[in-house]
């Protein structure tokens, strides 16, 4: 299945997003996907460091679809495997330094968890590339792709966002 163009129309059956918790990068807890802000959240889940730079060259693109449909919040989920106190710490430290932009910091959630038992829940094969989510609060997941920035992809996202929201707002 290709997944860039993969998509679920209202009332889909597909595995909802699982129940987790962690901690955005300005030390709020939330309790996904419940606690998530917008009618529909586009959530980018890294599993790799290097994940980032894919992560940021869909930016420009999530942004400009914030800013179409109101509705829409974007999170960046990092994942991570569960770890002591310390060395969380210092990896959402290190994070917090390299994010000089609080609303990012604010938008990015880390979870430390059993990543194997979560990629299950999500149908995620493998951690080598990033996944994309259009979640509701619910936890229902009415779209998902993997990778890099592509056109078509972001023109699925978009016909996904206007099936669920209505006409963007230009």
């Amino acid at each position: 299945m290709g997944l860039g163009d993969w998509r679920l129309g209202k009332g889909g059956c597909m595995a909802t997003f699982p129940q987790v918790s962690g901690y955005n990068l300005e030390g709020q807890r939330f309790n996904l996907p419940g606690d998530l802000a917008g009618e529909l959240n586009l959530l980018f889940i890294p599993f790799q460091r290097w994940h980032q730079d894919w992560v940021d060259g869909w930016m420009p693109a999530a942004q400009r679809l914030k800013a179409a449909f109101p509705a829409l919040q974007v999170y960046e989920v990092p994942t991570l495997p569960q770890m002591n106190a310390l060395a969380r710490m210092g990896i959402d430290f290190g994070m917090k330094m390299g994010i000089p932009d609080r609303a990012v910091r604010a938008a990015t959630i880390t979870l430390y968890l059993d990543k194997d038992a979560y990629r299950r829940a999500l149908e995620i094969a493998s951690e080598e590339t990033i996944y994309l989510m259009l979640v509701t609060r619910g936890g229902e997941i009415l779209w998902r792709s993997e990778g890099p920035y592509a056109a078509a992809t972001a023109e699925s996202l978009t016909r996904a966002l206007a099936e669920h929201l209505g006409a963007p707002v230009m």
